[in-house]
């Protein structure tokens, strides 16, 4: 007997057992460079900066003006990432205000209050800040009300600090585009490694909590635009199912598919901050369907022990794309597993037709939304129609120097909501999406959620050649109107991955449950440290 060989073998053994019990290590993932940042209230959450108000510690004037302070320094100026279009002039002056109201009372308006959020720059404000889809079309366009969303911030006591730079028309105007561009914002930079990509198209505010120039913002999804840039900037970001928040005074895409929410950098953060914005709006029929599926308050749902006897499928279509990918999925399969979870892989969830009918029902919806909202912004709006857009853009010099707006033309082509296409489309995505998709996966498995990861690190932005996805697990949850989460799940390089957990309509605490669990047993996020990329 060879004892080397034998002395060998067991080292062998014994490693693969330290690795099955130790998931968290790997050689396919580094930390990120350390960060060196001296600001104040970095990586602050809710809960602390609350803490600080109440113990006198700082006031909330401190903490906005040195928000607002950082946007300049380091967004505007510094590495300049353009994650902000616009700042609010009566930040401060807000901010004063809810300082008095302090004062006064021991009882708080909200959960957010004296919070500082910033707002993807196409929900509307009734303020001195424009809404402008990030198109230079729409720099002078001042909404006549508050959307759904800004009221709910406004009520729960939150300072609206700022709009943020987003793909432009939320990354639906035109062939290969760049996320995080727009006419009217530049590009967004990604602030783990400035030369690489954010995603979108809520860009600018994932960026912005990212870099700690906000707690919170919130963002809008119609397939991976919350997801996408949360993960690709090392944050948690949540879509909600389509109808559990407003979307009145969001510029839009797809009325079956479109929806507002959170972006935090950590569960409980977004969990508060969602719990914020639910509510029933007769102005957006979706939401008559939320009562008895929402709550005001969803850190009720944040256990610990979260991950305990639930079965999570792992859907696999994912992998075998990135390895580098694969180990750190694999990795957090391994926590999972180790916490109580049960894993069942899921190959398929829908099949190809599905997407072909998404397409279909977002040019559709996206010429009578948008006509719908250029009404809304009353006769003295310079943008009156999809025709005046499109017309505007050709006359303007910079709107088409990188990309066209074939969507745009595309959807202007299209026929009204009754169209034959339309209605068959939107049947056929239901069904595929949802009894024949998620629903049935779930159901067939006794599955709690599925996981798979959100997507890979981020490309080099490119102006000249666009995007370059590799990884992408929206879609599923997307189409449905079902709600998915992302968490951080590990750095490759300087570049941090994320993992989604999705499922059934509704199921958001579910969800939150799992997410929660499986980020105290993690703690990805790290702090961004604005490398420049040789």
């Amino acid at each position: 007997m060879n004892h080397n060989r034998c002395l060998g073998t067991i080292k062998i053994i014994v490693l693969f057992l330290l690795f099955q019990q130790f998931p968290f290590q790997t050689t396919h993932a580094v930390n990120p460079r350390p960060v060196t940042d001296s600001f104040r209230f970095l990586e602050m959450d809710i809960t602390q900066i609350q803490q600080g108000y109440r113990d006198g510690t700082f006031t909330i004037k401190d903490v906005v003006e040195a928000c607002l302070n950082r946007i300049n320094e380091i967004d505007k100026n510094g590495p300049a990432l353009h994650s902000i279009i616009q700042v609010n002039p009566d930040a401060i002056a807000i901010a004063n205000g809810l300082d008095k109201e302090l004062k006064l009372s021991t009882k708080v308006r909200g959960p957010l209050f004296g919070i500082p959020v910033v707002l993807k720059d196409n929900i509307d404000t009734h303020d001195n800040m424009p809404c402008t889809a990030g198109s230079r079309a729409l720099m002078h366009s001042y909404p006549l009300k508050d959307s759904y969303v800004a009221r709910q911030l406004r009520a729960a006591g939150a300072v609206i600090i700022a709009k943020s730079n987003l793909s432009e028309w939320a990354n639906f105007r035109g062939q290969l585009s760049t996320s995080g561009w727009s006419g009217l914002g530049g590009l967004t930079k990604n602030p783990y490694v400035l030369s690489r990509n954010p995603c979108g198209s809520s860009s600018g505010s994932a960026v912005a909590v990212s870099a700690n120039l906000t707690p919170i913002a919130i963002g809008t999804e119609t397939d991976g635009s919350i997801v996408c840039p949360s993960q690709t900037n090392g944050i948690v970001g949540i879509k909600p199912t389509v109808g559990l928040i407003s979307r009145a005074g969001v510029i839009p895409i797809s009325s079956t598919q479109d929806t507002p929410g959170p972006m935090g950098r950590t569960v409980r953060d977004v969990a508060i901050c969602l719990g914020a914005l639910v509510g029933v709006d007769t102005l957006d029929e979706k939401t008559l369907a939320s009562p008895g599926h929402s709550y005001s308050d969803y850190t009720r749902f944040l256990k610990k022990d979260g991950l305990k006897g639930k079965r999570i499928g792992l859907f696999k279509a994912p992998y075998g794309i990135n390895y580098k990918v694969d180990s750190l999925t694999n990795r957090a399969v391994n926590y999972l597993k180790s916490q109580g979870a049960v894993i069942i892989e899921v190959p398929e969830i829908t099949n190809s037709k599905v997407d072909k009918y998404e397409n279909e029902i977002m040019l559709y919806e996206y010429k009578q939304g948008l006509n719908a909202y250029f009404r809304s912004l009353g006769p003295k709006a310079k943008i009156k129609t999809l025709d005046d857009l499109i017309a505007f853009n050709k006359a303007d010099s910079i709107e088409l120097r990188y990309f066209n707006q074939r969507y745009l033309e595309q959807a202007n082509e299209k026929g009204d909501l009754n169209s034959k296409e339309y209605i068959s489309a939107l049947s056929n995505l239901m069904k595929g999406s949802r009894e024949e998709g998620i629903d049935k996966v779930m159901n067939d498995n006794k599955l709690d959620a599925i996981i798979a990861p959100t997507g890979s690190p981020a490309w080099k932005s490119d102006l000249t050649n666009g995007d370059s996805f590799q990884i992408g697990s929206s879609s599923p949850a997307a189409q449905a109107g079902y709600p998915d989460i992302t968490v951080p799940m590990g750095f490759i390089d300087d570049l941090p991955v994320g993992i989604s957990f999705f499922g059934r309509a509704w199921s958001e605490p579910v969800l939150l449950e799992i997410a929660y669990g499986y980020e105290q047993g993690s703690h990805f996020r790290k702090a961004p440290a604005f490398i420049t990329e040789d």
